[in-house]
């Protein structure tokens, strides 16, 4: 118990990859029937509800009103630049890269998130730490971009605009975890997640709105499957998933828990193979075992 304990940050940032990966596959089906646009917005009002139910026999309080000024500033600004800037450069870079590639890079958010971390919170990391990283960097590298075995299309130049779109997400992602540890600091992160999601809703709003599409929110929302599948995403994502993120950079130091959370390419390839059939070659599995090593290393 005293082992959990000492790592909670850690062993919450592993439930949130695992969270993460059911999330990405839900939200991959959703999109495929009431695209990404109408996935993004719904996806936070549910999780939002979810949240308001879970805190209000949690704290008493199905809102995050006892919040001080501080949590309001930061945690805002963390939803707009983790749920709409970076979700919205990502999702763009599967249309132009495809998500394993997207992936890849987004694998990038960990040293960045360490970049922002040391100078913004002071965070330093060790030895182990370092080395922990670059074998999960390693493995998960070696696991996406040994996706598709033979017919993978690597060979192929990618798009300048695709990499700078998923450049943008990690960015996103990256600075986001970092803006969230700040406005933490003692506050209860499920409450914390709900004013993000509230600055996620209000910007997808704005932009929903330029763009001429509450038209197709309001008709998504009539596909059953696609439904289904988005208020699944939404109880493993914008629910737990975040919750547990913030919960994980609370106790542990963010470059740390942005590493752990990067194994999500990995934890995918069993579903994968179960659902979609895919072949998995030797070196996704090498992928496996080193990324999980790596991870090992931050339990030293």
């Amino acid at each position: 118990m005293d082992f959990i304990h000492n790592h909670t940050g850690e062993f919450a940032a592993l439930l949130t990859a695992v969270f993460w990966t059911i999330t990405s596959l839900s939200f991959e089906s959703a999109s495929h029937r009431i695209g990404s646009l109408s996935v993004n917005i719904l996806r936070l009002i549910i999780g939002f509800a979810f949240l308001s139910v879970y805190n209000l026999f949690h704290r008493g309080i199905a809102f995050p009103t006892d919040a001080v000024t501080h949590n309001w500033i930061w945690l805002t600004l963390s939803g707009f630049v983790g749920f709409v800037f970076g979700d919205l450069f990502l999702f763009k870079s599967y249309t132009i890269i495809g998500s394993r590639f997207s992936m890849l890079i987004m694998t990038l958010v960990p040293p960045i998130t360490a970049f922002f971390s040391f100078f913004m919170l002071g965070e330093r990391l060790t030895l182990f730490n370092y080395l922990g990283m670059s074998l999960t960097f390693a493995g998960i590298a070696l696991a996406v971009l040994n996706r598709d075995g033979e017919n993978d299309r690597l060979s192929l130049k990618l798009s300048p605009r695709g990499v700078l779109y998923a450049l943008g997400g990690a960015l996103g992602q990256a600075l986001g975890l970092v803006l969230s540890k700040v406005g933490l600091q003692d506050y209860d992160p499920f409450a914390a997640t709900q004013i993000r999601i509230i600055a996620g809703i209000a910007g997808f709003s704005v932009l929903i709105a330029f763009l001429g599409r509450w038209r197709n929110v309001v008709k998504a929302t009539a596909d059953r499957s696609g439904m289904l599948f988005t208020v699944l995403g939404s109880f493993f994502g914008p629910f737990l998933g975040v919750s547990l993120s913030l919960i994980s950079v609370k106790y542990t130091e963010a470059g740390i828990a942005a590493t752990i959370m990067a194994l999500v390419p990995v934890f995918i390839i069993l579903p994968a193979v179960v659902l979609y059939k895919q072949k998995v070659t030797w070196a996704e599995i090498a992928g496996a075992f080193l990324s999980v090593g790596g991870v090992a290393l931050f339990f030293i």
